[in-house]
């Protein structure tokens, strides 16, 4: 072997590429920034779908949703056909209600039932419940039976109710049974729910008879029979009860689960605290919106629904706005004799408003959350009345020194003083009597009220101060 041969090979330079610059997906806040959005949407746009599902994969559901929120609304269709194998139950459990319609259209029927399967119940009742008929019908067909039944009877019930809302996977046992007979039912099935904090103990015809915690199971010996460990006072829901009613009774009994019973007392679902929360975050956001008068109140609800809805509020307000105008207009006498009164009359009805805004305020939260009953509804009024007289006076008599130091007109001063205790005391009871009448009509008086006692408190400041000054020739 010559020398050359051992001559050891000259070493090769391996230039190592560098990586990639990668775009950060999330911000400061840990929300999805801007250009990551972006980047997403462009890769869909230029049919780059592999580039952008490994942008989005790593995300958490919550972030997808996230993701879908904020793309353009065009682009959404596009970005869910190409990221349709990462849209699984949790993405779409997370996403706006508006955004969550325009994916499940992109959709095939069989990718929607698919993502059904992998929900409980309640949350695809949630997704199906909203599609229209055929939709609904096509995406029932290509469900599993048993999926498919439940969802069907959860559809059979009324909209907002516990059937709507109830899980139907739950742990129930027979009360002869032992906890030791429990626990082996709990590690030989391999097909019951995972996530659970209760168990239900019901007798022969399924009657929920008691509840047992996980914690007490596991602690108790196993000769010792599940009716001795249980507890018998447990709060039932009736499968047709107001979602808002079931969040009250969470609210005061301190739940983490409770039994569905159907008309016959049978045990046919559960709902946890977690289901819940979510009703209460929606029902006082919706009452704060309809208040206003905003419709639903979300930038991803279509534009044109948004338009009709906020307009008929506004038709209502002109209609209110025009009946105050007439007030001040039979008195248009009194205004041309002293200018001063189209200053202060403004001062009465806007100080009235935003006293009766407070009072309907608390009236409008008491109704909502039970506080007030048809108990204690006469002590509300009498406390009202008292606060509205109290903040009358106190009010009247800071403008009336006001408006003498600067009219230097005692018999206007009065008069003002006068009016503003008046108006105050119809707002206060306006902001109770009003809701309270509402709620007697089985009308929403979150959504009503306002403009009724924005008029009350209106056409009152104006006749009150007016209507004092003319009868009493002020001028």
């Amino acid at each position: 072997m010559s020398d050359t041969d051992l001559e050891a090979p000259e070493p090769t330079e391996i230039e190592t590429p560098e990586p990639a610059t990668v775009e950060p997906s999330h911000d400061e806040d840990n929300r999805l920034t801007r250009d990551f959005v972006d980047t997403v949407v462009e890769h869909v746009e230029q049919d780059e779908n592999e580039e952008a599902r490994a942008l989005v994969r790593p995300l958490h559901p919550a972030d997808i949703a996230d993701l879908f929120e904020l793309a353009p609304a065009d682009a959404r269709a596009p970005l869910a056909s190409a990221l349709a194998e990462l849209l699984d139950g949790d993405v779409l459990a997370e996403m706006n209600d508006w955004v969550r319609d325009e994916v499940l259209q992109a959709l095939s029927a069989r990718q929607v039932a698919a993502l059904a399967t992998e929900l409980d119940t309640d949350d695809a009742v949630a997704i199906i419940e909203d599609m229209d008929i055929e939709d609904q019908r096509e995406v029932l067909r290509a469900l599993d039976p048993d999926d498919r039944a439940a969802i069907e009877e959860a559809l059979s019930y009324p909209e907002e109710s516990a059937g709507r809302l109830m899980q139907r996977d739950l742990i129930a046992v027979p009360e002869h049974w032992t906890v030791g007979d429990v626990l082996d039912y709990l590690r030989r099935n391999e097909d019951l729910t995972t996530d659970f904090w209760e168990i239900y103990v019901t007798d022969h015809a399924h009657h929920p008879i008691g509840t047992c915690k996980l914690s007490w199971v596991l602690r108790t010996p196993r000769s010792i029979a599940i009716a001795d460990v249980m507890q018998r006072e447990q709060t039932l829901i009736p499968v047709d009860m107001d979602q808002e009613e079931v969040a009250l009774r969470f609210q005061k009994y301190a739940l983490i689960s409770a039994a569905v019973v159907d008309a016959a007392g049978r045990l046919v679902g559960m709902i946890t605290v977690d289901d819940v929360v979510h009703i209460i975050q929606q029902e006082a956001g919706e009452d704060i919106l309809a208040m206003s008068g905003a419709g639903d109140g979300d930038i991803n609800e279509p534009l044109p629904r948004t338009i009709r809805s906020r307009m008929i509020w506004l038709l209502i307000n002109l209609g209110t706005a025009i009946l105050a105008a007439s007030v001040i207009g039979a008195f248009s006498g009194a205004i041309e004799k002293l200018v001063a009164l189209s200053a202060l009359m403004t001062i009465v009805s806007g100080m009235g408003g935003n006293a009766a805004t407070q009072t309907m305020a608390v009236t409008v939260r008491a109704l909502a959350t039970n506080q007030l009953t048809s108990s204690n509804t006469w002590r509300m009024i009498g406390r009202e009345w008292w606060i509205s007289v109290a903040n009358g006076i106190g009010l009247g008599a800071l403008m009336t020194i006001g408006c003498q130091l600067y009219y230097h007109d005692l018999g206007l001063s009065v008069i003002l003083f006068a009016a503003m205790v008046i108006n105050s005391i119809n707002a206060g009871l306006a902001g109770v009597l009003i809701p309270l009448g509402l709620e007697k009509l089985k009308v929403d008086p979150a959504v009503t009220s306002t403009v009724f006692v924005t008029t009350m408190t209106d056409c009152m400041g104006f006749f009150a101060l007016l209507g004092l000054a003319t009868a009493f020739n002020v001028s």
